[in-house]
């Protein structure tokens, strides 16, 4: 009786294959189970945990303190910053060599950590000093707030963890040895 009922399935089965509709194409075969569809094959993986490639680096020091400090000074190093890093060292930064001297404006995407950026003109002077919290990642990127430099003089800006100039003591009129005009600009 099983074998019967087991020939009747697969005749079955084989009779409904040979139905074929010729205007419309053919099935897309199943993937097997261990293939994501393309749905979440598409989605973004886990977001990397530090930077992507290895920075040069510059200890730079501000009144009495001294701060090892990334130089970010391409396009693309400035525009990943420190996304995603889950923490920063206690006396570590990230400076970034802007393009032009400009009004100034940093926003919190995909960063993690609190963070306090100031704004340093082409002499090495802190023009500015702000914090910034961690961006909601719910938010669409055009909705992100926006740290803005009240000066348009900013040739850079030096992104520490929260409060960290407050803490050393470090405020606006404060001059950066070295001038970051020394720092070699990384290649691409």
């Amino acid at each position: 009786m099983k074998k019967r009922l087991l020939i009747l399935a697969l005749l079955t089965l084989a009779c409904a294959g040979c139905e074929s509709q010729p205007d419309s194409p053919p099935a897309p075969p199943k993937p097997p189970d261990s293939v994501k569809p393309a749905e979440t094959a598409q989605q973004p993986t886990a977001p990397p945990t530090d930077s992507a490639e290895t920075l040069p680096k510059v200890t730079l020091h501000i009144g009495n303190a001294s701060l090892t400090t990334e130089i970010a000074a391409t396009g693309p190093q400035e525009e990943r910053g420190l996304m995603f890093r889950p923490s920063l060292g206690d006396n570590d930064g990230m400076i970034f060599i802007l393009p032009t001297i400009q009004t100034a404006e940093f926003w919190m995407k995909n960063t993690l950590i609190p963070l306090s950026v100031a704004y340093i003109d082409k002499d090495g002077v802190i023009l500015e000093i702000h914090d910034m919290q961690p961006g909601d990642p719910n938010v669409p990127d055009a909705n992100l707030p926006r740290t803005r430099s009240d000066s348009n003089q900013v040739a850079y800006a030096l992104e520490t963890n929260l409060h960290w100039f407050s803490l050393n003591g470090i405020k606006p009129g404060d001059r950066i040895d070295p001038p970051p005009a020394t720092l070699r600009k990384s290649t691409p």
